[in-house]
Formats: C-alpha cells, structure tokens, sequence
C-alpha cells in the first residue's frame, strides 16, 4: 500500500474543516436572522401548518412538539377549537401536561379526546395534509366525522392480550396516543377499518390505505390492522414513543 503523504493530508484535513466552518457560519447567519431566507426553506423558522408539507416539515414538527410554547403557538394557527387542560397525574406513570380536549377540528368527534399538544398538533397536520387529500382522491369528498376509541386512558400497553400488568404504560396513559376507528364521508357514507382495510383495492380500502400511510409522516408511532390481532379496527396513532409504521 502507497502511504498518503503527509502534506496531502493535512489539506485534505483543513479542507474538511474549513467546510464545517462555513456550514457553521451559515446556520448561526440563517439562526441569528443576519441572513434572511425563506421560511419555506429556513429550518427554525415557525411550522406553517397550513403550507403544502415538504422536506423540512418533519423537522419543523419535531422541533415544535419538543417546546410546549412553540407547540401551543402552532396549535393556535390550526384553526382548531379546543380547551387548555390543567396539567394533572392520575397514577403512577399516568397523567398529563400541556394538554387539550379537542372540540372541533376540520372534521366531528363523537367525543371531544383529551390529547397532548404534540398529538393535537401532529393530529391536525395528519388531518389536512394526508386524510383529507386521500378523501378527494379517491371519493371526491371531504371526510366530516372520525369515529375513535379513546385517547387519554391510564393503562398499560396492550400487545393483544389486554393491558396487561407489568407492562409498560401504553402512550395513552400520557394522552399522547389517539385510536381511530372509522370516518363518514361528507355523503354519509361510512367507512370502518375493520370491515374495509381488506386489500381488496375498493376505494374504500385505498383511502384507509393512504390515511395510514401519510400518518406515518406525521406521527411518530403508527400500528394499523397489518400490526396484530388487537389493532385489527383501528388505527393507533401515537407521539413521543419509538419510530414504528406498522
């Protein structure tokens, strides 16, 4: 093997830092606002919860949902009616902090779900960036209703076999875990995912399909009817836990 000569090295080595410094140059320029840019493309710049997702979207989330004040500044862009809760522990390991109970979205409740910010706000962006778009494309119609099964409850998680004791506490035990059972359309027509996730390739079936799959882009843990036995009518969707898409 031919040795690399010293002086080669060391500018490969300068070379290498002097681009890690330009890069810190510019992030502090574009962080300290003496560079302006566009907050489509400025990283720290405010979630637009309204503007088309793209590829700093995920990050401008995260970033939103790690600080209770940015998430609570971002959930009133939303549009969304909702009520602040008092932060509260119910149990060992169960309870929650800068909550709300959702009144009103884009879309009915049966039940107002009392959820965390991070879930209010990742729900919101679910809602009108993924649902809702899927809807149209394959009914030409707006989902108005969302049938769920819960979203703060003090248990364990459940693998199938019920909340079972030991376990781990499930992301509902924090409210920041959302189960969604079915949607009517703006016709009345309602769809369910435990009759309609059937691979068939019905309409019905495509749009949970990609309701599943756009959730993935905006919630950090999503188990579906593909997931097991226990998730077989539902969507569970959840923030703060593990990356999965299941």
């Amino acid at each position: 093997m031919t040795p690399i000569p010293a002086a080669s090295s060391r500018r490969g080595l300068w070379v290498g830092l002097g681009f890690c410094a330009v890069l810190a140059t510019g992030a502090w320029a574009v962080m300290s606002g003496t560079v302006e840019v566009p907050e489509r493309f400025n990283p720290w710049a405010p979630l637009d919860v309204a503007a088309e997702p793209d590829w700093l979207t995920g990050f401008k989330l995260a970033r939103a949902r790690r600080d209770p004040t940015r998430c609570l500044a971002a959930l009133a862009r939303t549009g969304m009616q909702y009520d602040l809760l008092p932060d509260r522990v119910t149990g060992e390991g169960c309870g929650f902090e800068n909550a709300v109970r959702l009144r009103a979205a884009g879309v009915r409740f049966g039940t107002a779900p009392s959820l965390s910010c991070p879930m209010a706000l990742s729900f919101f962006m679910w809602e009108k960036h993924a649902l809702q778009p899927a809807a149209t494309q394959h009914f030409g119609q707006t989902v108005v209703a969302i049938e769920h099964l819960g979203s703060y409850a003090c248990r364990n998680v459940n693998r199938g076999e019920g909340a079972v004791p030991g376990a781990p506490r499930s992301r509902h035990a924090t409210a920041d875990a959302f189960d969604v059972a079915g949607l009517t359309l703006a016709s009345g027509q309602r769809i369910a995912v435990k009759r309609d996730w059937s691979g068939s390739g019905e309409p019905a079936d495509l749009l949970l399909r990609d309701a599943h799959r756009g959730a993935c882009r905006f919630f950090d843990g999503v188990l579906g009817p593909d997931y097991n036995a226990a998730h077989r009518d539902h969507f569970h969707l959840e923030t703060g836990g593990y990356s999965m898409c299941r």
